[in-house]
């Protein structure tokens, strides 16, 4: 979604939400321990919990002791789809953002027990974006970009 975040990327893209509060009941499908095995085949796992009926929390990389971050979750409508944003809030170490770059936000897809997250791509909808109706309006407008969204992240669902 959900999700993937910070870590992926080393920073957070965006200054603005797309939306200050969450209105779309959460996806009960993305709830869970996922895990992703990298090109280093070190694996990652991806903790997504309700948090209430419209938010997630996140945790990325789960299995990571002080590196790993957490975030707020919601889906939005924008452009004809259900996105995830992601608010970061700080870091299992304690640390919390250092700049107001903490939103992310990413396509998703469930089929079965594969979770597949897809990052906006800042270089298609920039990161200086001032305004919530500047980032759905540039969204919208790039909707048919085939690289709106970055490679995708896929993640299987972890079994108990």
């Amino acid at each position: 979604m959900i999700l993937a975040g910070c870590a992926l990327l080393a920073s957070c893209d965006y200054t603005v939400p797309l939306v200050d509060k969450p209105s779309l009941e959460i996806d009960h499908q993305m709830v869970g321990l996922w895990a992703r095995t990298k090109a280093d085949h070190q694996t990652e796992r991806l903790l997504v919990l309700p948090l209430d009926a419209k938010e997630y929390m996140v945790a990325y990389p789960q299995n990571a002791s002080d590196s790993a971050m957490f975030a707020r979750a919601c889906l939005v409508e924008c452009a004809g789809r259900k996105l995830v944003q992601l608010t970061w809030i700080g870091n299992a170490a304690g640390n919390l953002p250092d700049d107001d770059r903490v939103y992310q936000v990413s396509a998703y897809s469930i089929k079965g027990d594969e979770l597949t997250v897809n990052l906006l791509n800042t270089d298609v909808v920039d990161k200086d974006i001032k305004t919530s109706a500047e980032l759905a309006d540039a969204i919208a407008q790039n909707k048919s970009h085939p690289e709106l969204f970055v490679e995708p992240l896929i993640f299987t669902k972890v079994k108990d």
